[in-house]
């Protein structure tokens, strides 16, 4: 039997080796289908199902799912809106959407968001669950129509080309510093300059890659390429 939307169980404790999966689902007949198909399935369990995202959001955190099912469509907050503060909670939790829509904005959204995997509401039973198991080791599990959208979107939003940054040959090797872990204190002291000439240095950066932190510039270098 289902439970209660918004009551977390523990299913009297859960073996090891076994998924957990929690759903967040605003349709009761879809959240049923969900649960028994897991709960039903060998090496699997649902511990949890929500109604809405600010419910899970509640619910979610003392005994946590190895995996999350999201629909986007959710009545007060989205699941895409619920996903990034789910994300930074629970860093180690994989969310997947599971959805009826397909198109590129919220697709997009949805990964840049936190989502580990994006599957559309038509996917075969026993292919979810593959999609589960995939998502609880690591993976990033996504319906065929979705792999194929997120390449033709990878396609399209091409990084500049390093040369676009300007950036000087030392203001790449203080970012490459920042990127394996230093802060200003050691870069200053591993390149053997003030804090303060680092600081400049990092002013600079910030400029040219248009944006506000060092954490940002890390992540724009390793993305782009500027950094490996």
């Amino acid at each position: 039997m289902i439970e209660t939307v918004g009551d977390i169980k523990n299913a009297g404790g859960i073996q090891p080796g076994v998924i957990n999966v929690a759903i967040i689902e605003d349709k009761p007949e879809i959240r049923e289908c969900l649960c028994a198909l897991i709960r039903g399935s060998r090496g699997f369990s649902c511990s949890a199902v929500f109604g809405s995202m600010e419910d899970a959001l509640a619910g979610i955190g003392t005994d946590l799912p190895d995996v999350v099912l999201v629909d986007i469509g959710l009545p007060g907050m989205s699941g895409i809106d619920g996903i990034r503060i789910l994300k930074e909670r629970h860093p180690g939790v994989s969310l997947i959407i599971l959805t009826v829509y397909d198109d590129d904005e919220r697709i997009f959204e949805a990964l840049c968001a936190g989502a580990s995997g994006y599957l559309l509401k038509k996917t075969e039973p026993t292919r979810l669950l593959e999609c589960l198991r995939e998502a609880a080791e690591g993976g990033a599990p996504m319906s065929p129509e979705v792999a194929q959208r997120v390449i033709r979107l990878f396609r399209q939003v091409r990084p500049p080309a390093r040369e676009e940054y300007n950036l000087t040959p030392h203001e790449t090797r203080l970012l490459k510093m920042m990127s394996d872990g230093h802060n200003t204190a050691t870069a200053a002291e591993k390149l053997d300059v003030t804090i303060n000439t680092i600081h400049y240095h990092m002013k600079h950066i910030y400029e040219k890659l248009h944006v506000h932190s060092r954490s940002d510039a890390v992540a724009k270098a390793i993305r782009c390429g500027l950094v490996k």
